[in-house]
C-alpha cells in the first residue's frame, strides 16, 4: 500500500497542477519534500518507483538519472477594444495568445548504488 500511495504522489507532483502556475503556491516544496524521502533508497528501487529515467551518465564512479518533463501552456492575449489617448479614440487589435513551453528535469545522483541527491532544472518545476 505504501508504494501505491508513493507511485501516486509522484505522479501528482511529476505531473505538476492541472490547474497552472497559480494553483501551485506551495509545489516546489511537496515536491522537494518528497525527492527527499528517495535520498538513501537504491537504484533499483528509484526506477521501480519512478519509472525508466529519460537517460543517464556516468562520471567518475557517479550514476546520473534524469527525469524530463515537459509541457505547454496558453498564455491569453488581450482582446480586441478601444483605447483612449489624448483625447483620441483607437481601435485595437488585441494581443495574440502566446505559447510557451515548460520543462523540468529531476537529476539524481547515484553513489554506490544508493541516491545520494538530486536536483531540479526548468521552468516547470514548481
Amino acid at each position: 500500500m505504501q508504494k501505491r500511495l508513493r507511485l501516486a504522489l509522484l505522479a501528482a507532483l511529476l505531473a505538476g497542477c492541472a490547474s497552472g502556475l497559480a494553483g501551485c503556491a506551495n509545489g516546489l516544496a511537496e515536491r522537494e519534500a518528497f525527492l527527499r524521502t528517495l535520498v538513501g533508497m537504491n537504484e533499483a528501487d528509484l526506477v521501480r518507483t519512478l519509472g525508466v529515467p529519460t537517460r543517464t551518465a556516468e562520471a567518475e564512479g557517479h550514476r546520473f538519472l534524469a527525469y524530463r518533463e515537459s509541457r505547454v501552456d496558453i498564455v491569453p492575449g488581450a482582446p480586441m477594444g478601444f483605447w483612449a489617448w489624448h483625447g483620441g479614440l483607437a481601435y485595437g487589435g488585441g494581443l495574440p495568445p502566446e505559447v510557451v513551453q515548460r520543462t523540468c528535469e529531476t537529476t539524481f545522483e547515484v553513489v554506490d548504488g544508493r541516491v545520494a541527491g538530486c536536483t531540479l532544472r526548468g521552468n516547470a518545476c514548481d
